[in-house]
């Protein structure tokens, strides 16, 4: 499904040096957090929200979600054959982090792409793997394994959205065809995503022509849109909380990817 904003997204690499960009950001990655002193710290976070959905995945049958048009092409696809300032970086960072390179590639062309794309959300390549270590542990709950492809060796599905407790009550909205459950929806993919919610905000990260919400390429740069929706900056309090909070209407939430997020640009300051 083509949305507007999605695609205007469209050749954004082709018109900036993506290379020159990626190698900018490499030398500042360290700063990763990158938010600004007034933001209020999870401790003294807004007024206590439901708790957390414990979320149990589970294989199950899934097929690609609707393509929205392209996201600014792979910062890593970009760089001189034996230069890859992304792919080295992830790699420094992935040696002194329990996070693959391959999933840290992922934040970060989002990052990239938002840098480009809508500069004043200023989202960070650590919130974005804050909140993917929450969700599936990178794409890798249950002992599955994130692919060079990016996609979990088996498809990551939710327990049904039936209301029983701790868990919310969502009627089928995709007719089973991202969950495999005709009658309640689940929450789909390395970040989650409720097939409704991936339904407007379905983009394509990776320059294939699909939306998949299997796919982390795809569902990091759909989650960045999410996260930076209604022109939030994420470097303010308001901002950032703003954001977390509608992605997981929670503060323990709130606080456990700040500190991941800390913890994360804090091994990226630590490279060799």
């Amino acid at each position: 499904m083509t949305d507007p904003t999605a695609s205007r997204l469209r050749g954004v690499a082709a018109a900036v040096g993506r290379l020159a960009v990626a190698l900018a950001l490499v030398a500042t990655m360290g700063a990763g957090v990158a938010l600004a002193s007034t933001l209020t710290r999870p401790e003294a976070a807004p007024a206590a929200g439901p708790p957390p959905e414990q979320i149990v995945v589970e294989p199950a049958p899934v097929l690609p979600g609707s393509a929205a048009p392209l996201v600014p092409e792979p910062a890593q696809q970009s760089a001189p054959a034996g230069e890859d300032p992304v792919r080295e970086w992830a790699d420094h960072v992935a040696a002194s982090a329990d996070v693959p390179s391959r999933a840290l590639i992922s934040y970060v062309n989002a990052d990239l792409a938002m840098r480009q794309y809508q500069p004043g959300c200023r989202i960070s390549w650590a919130m974005l793997a804050g909140i993917g270590r929450i969700e599936s542990n990178h794409g890798r709950y249950g002992n599955r394994v994130l692919g060079d492809d990016a996609v979990p060796s088996s498809p990551i599905i939710g327990v049904p959205l039936d209301g029983t407790p701790g868990v919310r009550a969502i009627g089928d909205t995709d007719g089973g065809a991202l969950d495999g459950d005709p009658v309640h929806d689940r929450a789909v993919g390395p970040m989650q995503f409720i097939p409704s919610t991936w339904r407007k905000w379905a983009t394509d990260g990776n320059g294939d022509g699909i939306g998949d919400p299997q796919n982390l390429d795809d569902a990091a740069m759909a989650a960045a849109r999410y996260l930076c929706s209604s022109g939030r900056d994420l470097t303010t309090g308001a901002g950032w909380w703003g954001a977390v909070m509608s992605y997981n209407n929670s503060v323990e939430y709130g606080q456990k990817v700040y500190a991941i997020a800390e913890s994360y640009s804090a091994a990226a300051s630590r490279r060799g």
